[in-house]
């Protein structure tokens, strides 16, 4: 894959795929229409901001699954892999 580095208080986000099954088994044909993942693994993350004179460091590193809204990413595709880059004020959560 191309190296990307995201400037600024961007991330780079590799999107993961939801369940294709409910929690019941029942499972989700690929003819319904899916929505865009909104988790994904941080594959590379931008130094951070300056706000009122402050730095504010990316909270996010390599390798952490995020959450993050729905209609926050921009896609990208890189080598014929769909990407997703946003900022980091899109993110939701880290999961532990």
């Amino acid at each position: 894959m191309a190296k990307l580095q995201p400037l600024l208080d961007n991330v780079l986000v590799k999107p993961l795929e939801g369940e294709s099954t409910t929690k019941s088994g029942i499972v989700i044909p690929d003819t319904v229409s899916k929505e865009k993942p909104m988790r994904g693994e941080v594959i590379a993350a931008g130094p951070g901001k300056m706000k009122d004179g402050e730095k504010i460091e990316c909270p996010v590193s390599v390798g952490d699954i995020v959450v993050f809204t729905k209609y926050a990413p921009t896609e990208i595709k890189v080598d014929n892999e769909e990407l997703y880059i946003m900022g980091f004020d899109s993110l939701l959560a880290v999961e532990k």
